[in-house]
């Protein structure tokens, strides 16, 4: 951050970040050196053998290095795995035959949404299913919706619900009341035409065609998210697209693991893609804008697409009351498109605001993303999950929002991450202490991964980093397998979602694999932390209030939420937000700041409850 002769004397707060960043910053000094060999190998080179040992070497003294002297005690946060319980059956399926095409590698997501209005949250999960040309069996279609019955039971209703036997090679799915009504509609992210299904007070209508938003058929599209950006109360929809891809240039590119037999490749000798921004008219149709609003972005020939985007996140980054997006890119620089609000559109500001590469300058195999305010001096974080042999990025602002450094080795969160190939990932408070914990789901990509690099597996476990705040010199600490139950088995996992899905206050988890069933993890911490969950009902047409901030002040600490479910990969979050109190026993104050910048002062409700907050109300 830089300052003029005429800067004025700092804010305690801006002195506290200064001084924290410095610290930060002089520890990152330290550990250049021992991080030598791990840069030199953090390069993605997954189809060819790896240096196991002196990468283990490498890890082993920065582990030492950063290892606290004294920790506080680590919390149990146990989650149990509920899936079979629960009535989840699905499994899912991406059409591999052996030959090894990138899109089988790549899906499903999942979302937690309340489908019938009946206060629970449901659960949609996305399959790939056979490739167009095999035959579909018993298979029930790219979409597989759940209803919540109360006390984590589901039935499975896809078949009432108007959703069975959709024809997609499923991806990802966003959920918004795009037409108004209170009920959440639901998109369909897919390779090929993409689908959107209006909410007839629980009874599903495809609208694609009507509204205008299935996109080039032969597009690949990855995560999607409702989100409103001209603030003129209608949702309007972006579809982040992955790489220019067909099966002809598939086998065109031939990658190889070992030299014999064909391999899933990275998408670097396939060509970048341009997003879609769907402007919604507010008669059910929508107008792709997306050239004309700046989010287009092109090579230095001025017309190849730079984008391979796999997750969003839209989020008001600079504070000035308008969405802005961010895209993470596989292999090529982030995007940061800041809204330029009246005046229309966007400008993209990844380089100029740190988030386009990572520590060491470098485009990353970006995966999952999610932003939060995470460090006790109240700056804010936003993590990407990156390939194999590539830490998660941690990139926190410096004392201005629209200036980012990648911390993840300081944070305490680089070392660990490195070596898993990480997915879905989001900020949630796991222990209801009133910090923000990070998740991220791991798994690679290769199924016979091991045979050239022995330091890496197909299955792997997930992570979850605890946040210890300003008691520890690395605030991220990531949690051993003994105080988190069955959280940490093993798994190909790709999208990642929370919800409180059996209405005890704490978030409850739920991660998706490729080729296999997904993981309902209940949250069974018994911290006795107190939480206060906020479900806001904005005017209509935005009945869902996306874009609004809630704020909150409990035991001396503010706390603030974004009403978005756009984060993670391919996936959506539940929609009401959650504020774990820790030991505070009574709110000192509460306020949302609605879409449209109005300012609403609630007054300070009991804890340990779901409080619904309407507009003007």
């Amino acid at each position: 951050m830089n300052h003029s002769p005429e800067t004025p004397e700092q804010e305690p707060e801006q002195d506290d970040h200064i001084i924290g960043a410095a610290f930060r910053w002089s520890l990152l000094a330290i550990l250049a050196l021992a991080l030598l060999v791990a840069v030199g190998l953090g390069i993605r080179a997954w189809l060819k053998p790896v240096a196991v040992e002196p990468v283990q070497s490498a890890k082993a003294d920065l582990d030492s290095l950063l290892k606290p002297s004294a920790l506080p005690p680590l919390p149990d946060i146990p989650f149990t795995d509920i899936t079979v319980a629960a009535g989840i059956d699905f499994s899912h399926r991406n059409g591999a035959t052996g030959e090894r095409l990138l899109p089988e590698t790549m899906g499903g997501g999942v979302a937690f949404f309340d489908v019938d209005q009946d206060g629970d949250q449901d659960l949609l999960l996305v399959d790939s299913g056979p490739w167009p040309d095999q035959a579909a069996g018993d298979w029930v279609g790219a979409l597989r919706l759940y209803r919540n019955e109360g006390g984590a039971r589901f039935t499975e209703i896809t078949t009432q619900s108007g959703l069975a036997g959709i024809q997609a090679y499923g991806m990802g799915v966003a959920i918004g009341d795009y037409d108004g009504d209170s009920w959440p509609d639901i998109f369909l992210s897919a390779l090929g035409s993409n689908l959107l299904f209006r909410n007839d007070k629980g009874r599903f209508t495809d609208v694609t065609a009507s509204a205008g938003v299935a996109g080039e058929a032969t597009r690949w599209s990855s995560s999607a998210g409702f989100f409103d950006h001209d603030r003129d109360g209608q949702l309007d929809l972006i579809v982040v697209n992955y790489v220019d891809w067909s099966r002809e240039r598939d086998f065109a590119v031939d990658y190889r693991l070992d030299g014999i037999g064909r391999a899933y490749g990275p998408p670097t000798n396939f060509p970048g893609t341009q997003s879609y921004l769907y402007h919604n008219l507010g008669d059910g149709r929508f107008e792709e804008i997306g050239a004309a609003a700046g989010l287009h972005v092109v090579q230095a020939d001025g017309a190849s697409a730079v984008g391979k985007g796999l997750a969003l996140l839209t989020e008001d980054l600079d504070g000035d009351g308008w969405t802005d997006i961010v895209i993470a890119n596989d292999t090529v620089r982030n995007f940061v498109f800041r809204n330029l609000g009246e005046r229309g559109g966007f400008e993209e500001v990844g380089e100029d605001w740190g988030l386009g590469y990572d520590r060491n300058g470098l485009a990353t195999g970006a995966m999952g993303i999610d932003s939060g305010s995470v460090l006790d001096d109240g700056s804010r974080a936003i993590a990407i999950g990156n390939f194999a042999n590539e830490m998660t990025s941690f990139y926190v602002s410096q004392g201005d929002p629209t200036q980012y450094a990648d911390e993840a080795i300081v944070s305490g969160i680089g070392p660990s991450s490195r070596l898993a190939l990480s997915f879905g990932l989001f900020f949630f408070d796991a222990d209801q202490d009133g910090r923000l914990d990070l998740l991220q789901a791991n798994g690679h990509v290769e199924n016979e991964i091991q045979r050239v690099q022995a330091s890496q597996h197909y299955a792997q476990p997930p992570q979850l980093y605890w946040n210890c705040g300003s008691a520890c010199p690395n605030p991220m600490v990531e949690l051993p397998a003994d105080k988190l139950g069955d959280l940490l088995q093993p798994m190909v996992g790709r999208g990642a979602a929370y919800a409180d899905i059996d209405g005890d206050g704490d978030l409850d988890v739920v991660l998706t694999q490729i080729g296999g069933a997904p993981r309902l993890l209940r949250n069974d911490q018994q911290l006795a932390g107190h939480w206060l969950r906020v479900q806001l009902i904005g005017a209509a047409p935005n009945t869902e209030a996306l874009g609004a901030r809630v704020e909150l002040r409990a035991g001396g600490r503010v706390q603030s939420r974004p009403v978005s479910r756009n984060r993670s990969y391919l996936s959506q979050t539940e929609l009401p937000v959650s504020f774990g109190l820790g030991e505070a026993s009574a709110i000192e104050s509460l306020r949302v700041i609605w879409p449209d910048g109005q300012v609403q002062e609630v007054a300070p409700p009991a804890v340990d409850q779901m409080l619904v907050v309407r507009q003007g109300q």
